[in-house]
């Protein structure tokens, strides 16, 4: 069962990515959605965990079953035009060195994109994201833990971009002041540029239409959908509206339907060494010789 605290906040956790990126990822059409989401967590997860340097990577793979009452309509708001997901990826590092050493090697994981992924979207965040409030205390989660989880996508559009950033930040600082939110993570990348693609995967789209190039990203849990809705029409959350309304030109909000962690602070866990689900085997099964030493030295060298 998931733990939630009422009094401990693990946000302070986070704190160890200095550099960040959140990455959309869109799959080919063509690849049926199941046989895409075992071959991300599985094949490409263990894949990118082993690369040089990286210090953070969790996937979130979306739902495009959502309900309707994800995030509020508000008029002035528009919705993204054809916006559709199937996850958004952090991938992060504690120093630039790190990074450097990261980007140096990972064409072999560019490589493996066109497999599965029609679009990708790198958003650079070289100060970090922030956590700025996570009530629940496993950090390394490896499954659809049950609860509501959202991230919310937030364009400037024709608004002031230092503004929207401002009240990007204050907007989140209020939600987290809320206890029905368990989890407020925002990401404030820097503007992005199609003459400069990234990741540079071939055969991948890597564009994005002017409303996308500028954004902000809420990661928001709460314990139930009813509390997200009822969230939304509490007075705090309604009194925010008008400000939204001034601050911001577009949102399109995403359905988590699991979180797969596979490194945190430059630590492979189980999933990243064995894979997502082969990972929630070894833990169903109780299988602690597949994490011993002598199992991981023979996984990594083909000799013990």
């Amino acid at each position: 069962m998931t733990k939630i605290s009422t009094t401990d906040d693990y946000a302070e956790r986070d704190a160890s990515i200095a550099i960040n990126s959140y990455t959309t990822v869109l799959r080919r059409p063509s690849v049926p959605h199941e046989v895409f989401a075992t071959y991300w967590r599985d094949v490409h997860g263990p894949l990118c965990s082993r690369i040089p340097g990286l210090g953070w990577y969790v996937q979130n793979h979306f739902n495009r079953e959502q309900d309707a009452h994800l995030w509020p309509a508000i008029d002035g708001i528009a919705p993204f035009d054809d916006y559709v997901l199937d996850g958004g990826v952090e991938i992060g590092f504690a120093t630039q060195t790190d990074q450097n050493a990261f980007n140096d090697a990972c064409p072999i994981l560019f490589a493996d994109e066109q497999n599965m992924f029609a679009a990708t979207i790198a958003y650079a965040l070289p100060k970090g994201s922030t956590t700025l409030v996570d009530r629940v205390a496993d950090p390394i989660p490896n499954e659809d833990d049950g609860l509501d989880r959202i991230h919310v996508h937030f364009g400037a559009g024709k608004t002031d971009p230092a503004r929207f950033a401002t009240f990007m930040r204050g907007f989140a600082e209020t939600l987290a002041g809320d206890p029905a939110v368990l989890k407020v993570r925002l990401h404030q990348p820097d503007r992005y540029d199609n003459a400069n693609p990234a990741p540079p995967a071939p055969n991948v789209g890597h564009d994005v239409p002017p409303e996308r190039a500028q954004i902000a990203i809420l990661e928001l849990a709460f314990q139930t959908p009813l509390t997200r809705r009822q969230f939304f029409a509490s007075e705090l959350f309604q009194n925010t509206i008008e400000d939204q309304k001034a601050h911001i030109g577009h949102v399109a909000a995403f359905a988590v339907s699991g979180v797969y962690t596979y490194v945190r602070d430059k630590t492979l866990t189980t999933a990243g060494l064995r894979g997502s689900r082969p990972a929630q085997l070894i833990e169903r099964l109780g299988a602690a010789n597949q994490i011993a030493a002598d199992a991981k030295t023979l996984l990594f060298t083909g000799a013990l």
